[in-house]
């Protein structure tokens, strides 16, 4: 078991910012050991487990934290608008939509391997809810899409940013890039893929043999190596996913009713003026910077029309709102 007495009880004393630091931490040191490349399926339930008895924390005793994740915890938008202010030379930022900390290790071994000194290797908080519109408002932007040819305006927190958003092969990517010395791409996977794959029945099975193959790919190192010619280049990404395929059901015909009805099949929704009558309770309402909203609290499912998703984000787990946040360059422009 992950979650230690001692750990506990650290947690249960802590100021909110400390508890989120610990478990950030925590989580950190989980998805940064080396892969077993040889059975990373295998090794990813692992991590998965090891991380569970945290959600179950936060779901439970510790679900009041939830309360306080924006006022403590660094917000990723604001990093990089910080980031971003300090560059003096060249800088790009790359947006990879749906990264999770589950795919830091891949990341980690081909930085080491291919020759790239890394800066930062941390950890940042999605925007809540932990879907793609709200970080890229949070960061200036109408949507995703508006930053599509480099038609994303001025009116943002990246200033003189060239900016584009792609879905399409690395390779196709990485020919995109120009010598503009301040580049900021969003690109679609893994996100596209996780709503892909969850509709399979076999979600994180596929998805980590997918990324695997992508990671290690010279294609995706190609487009690194372009944003990383003359910059310092972030990687990080708009929100995590979870493995909703591997979470519990829930039997209780009432929550299940509760959860159908404010969420169908998702895992976040606007919120309606209902306040959820358990307590520790299964979903939470929160005010935020994008409004007031209502989060599947923790890790659980339950039985809808079509099978529920195997892989979803805008819910309250550990892996949703954490986001890798990986800064590197090239060895010589250290």
């Amino acid at each position: 078991m992950s979650l230690t007495l001692d750990f506990a009880r650290e947690l249960q004393g802590a100021t909110p910012t400390d508890a989120w630091k610990l478990i950030a931490d925590h989580a950190l040191d989980i998805f940064s050991e080396p892969l077993d490349e040889a059975n990373p399926v295998r090794d990813m339930n692992r991590r998965e487990s090891l991380l569970g008895d945290v959600d179950l924390f936060l779901a439970t005793a510790g679900w009041d934290l939830w309360r306080d994740f924006h006022s403590v915890f660094f917000r990723n938008a604001d990093s990089l608008a910080e980031w971003w202010a300090k560059q003096d030379g060249g800088c790009a930022i790359l947006v990879l939509d749906a990264l999770s900390l589950r795919e830091l290790p891949w990341l980690m071994t081909n930085v080491a391997e291919r020759g790239y000194k890394v800066h930062e290797h941390g950890v940042r908080g999605s925007e809540i809810p932990p879907e793609t519109t709200p970080f890229a408002k949070a960061l200036g932007f109408a949507s995703r899409s508006s930053l599509y040819n480099n038609q994303a305006g001025s009116s943002h927190r990246l200033p003189g940013a060239r900016t584009e958003s792609l879905e399409c092969a690395w390779e196709d990517a990485a020919s995109q890039i120009t010598s503009d010395p301040r580049w900021l791409l969003w690109h679609a996977w893994p996100d596209n893929r996780v709503h892909d794959l969850a509709k399979h029945g076999k979600g994180l099975q596929e998805l980590i043999s997918e990324v695997q193959q992508e990671l290690n790919s010279d294609g995706f190192w190609l487009l690194i190596e372009k944003l990383t010619q003359g910059r310092r280049l972030l990687i990080t990404s708009d929100h995590g996913y979870a493995a909703s395929g591997l979470f519990p059901d829930i039997n209780d015909k009432d929550q299940i009713s509760h959860l159908k009805e404010h969420f169908k099949a998702g895992r976040s929704a606007p919120d309606d003026g209902k306040a959820s009558p358990w307590i520790p309770p299964i979903d939470l309402v929160l005010d935020g910077h994008h409004g007031r909203h209502r989060h599947v609290l923790g890790r659980r499912k339950w039985k809808v029309s079509g099978g529920h998703p195997t892989l979803s984000h805008g819910g309250l787990t550990v892996l949703e709102v954490l986001v890798p946040f990986l800064e590197i360059s090239r060895t010589e422009n250290q």
